[in-house]
């Protein structure tokens, strides 16, 4: 048991000095972003990450789509959409409460959460913004020190002024607490990221082995392997099988994507249980490597803007 306590506790320290790294990078992105307009920080962005310059005139690639659209389209339902507390009622209204995970609770601050009411599992996350988790399989003693120490940093952050994503401008930073999603599966749980291009279907990205080797494939709506690489490699040979409920997966992120000219609708598959994961309008931030150029182009092309 000591060991592993201690076991525990190197890894909180590692975590902790990762957090801190990138707290004074986020800090110093927010500080500069505040001296330049939107689109010369885009520009910039753009140029420092993918090394070319940003196409605004006549954007036709996928990446150069998202940074277009954060600068011109005003839709204002994204506000709620991007709320992971908010989006739960759209969810709700659209497709029914059975795809939305058990909620805890929602907080204002750090100090507003009640640790002894919790379950012993659950995921903690930011509201407001993307990878700011932590998932918890066991409370224990640290638990509260932990999540303390992270979210009294990630609630500071202004997630507008990092990507200049508009739809998280003057966006209220909050605590989600919900269940734990498990499976029975020995490879774990696969999260299913569907491509919708005016409320169609056109992709689903599949990531997995991600605390281990991250692969990432993509199929057709048909489940077709699409031999194509962003970001991380793919694997031909992964034994990834169709999805038992893929017609409803789909069903589901035809309705909640309609209305929209491009969204990412996130599925988890538990068990046969289809769970809601989040709606997402500036996939990768706009800023991801595609292997093939050609990929990134048809990707575009789904996309009318």
């Amino acid at each position: 048991m000591n060991i592993r306590n201690n076991l525990i506790r190197l890894i909180s320290k590692n975590e902790r000095l990762l957090i801190v790294t990138k707290q004074i990078r986020i800090k110093f992105l927010m500080y500069f972003g505040k001296l330049v307009s939107d689109k010369a920080y885009i520009k910039l962005q753009y140029r420092l990450r993918l090394g070319k310059k940003l196409n605004l005139a006549n954007p036709t690639l996928f990446n150069e789509k998202v940074q277009y659209a954060k600068l011109y389209y005003r839709n204002p339902m994204l506000k709620s959409l991007v709320d992971k507390y908010e989006v739960r009622k759209y969810v709700k209204e659209k497709i029914g409460e059975k795809y939305l995970t058990k909620l805890y609770g929602v907080y204002d601050r750090v100090d507003d959460i009640v640790f002894d009411k919790l379950p012993e599992k659950f995921v903690m996350k930011l509201t407001n913004g993307s990878s700011y988790n932590y998932i918890c399989p066991l409370k224990n003693y640290d638990t509260q020190t932990e999540i303390e120490y992270r979210f009294k940093k990630w609630i500071t952050v202004d997630f507008y002024m990092l990507g200049r994503e508009w739809a998280y401008k003057d966006v209220k930073n909050r605590i989600i607490c919900e269940e734990l999603l498990e499976t029975s599966d020995v490879n774990g749980l696969n999260d299913y990221k569907i491509f919708c291009f005016d409320g169609v279907p056109k992709l689903i990205q599949v990531d997995f082995s991600r605390f281990i080797n991250h692969k990432r494939n993509f199929y057709t709506p048909e489940w077709e392997f699409i031999d194509e690489e962003v970001e991380y490699e793919n694997d031909s040979t992964a034994k990834i099988q169709k999805p038992k409920n893929l017609e409803e997966m789909l069903k589901c992120a035809h309705i909640l994507s309609e209305g929209f000219p491009q969204v990412r609708v996130d599925f988890y598959d538990v068990d046969g249980r289809i769970v809601f994961g989040e709606m997402t309008f500036y996939h990768g931030a706009g800023y991801l490597h595609f292997k093939n150029p050609k990929f990134e182009l048809e990707m575009g092309e789904y996309w009318n803007v």
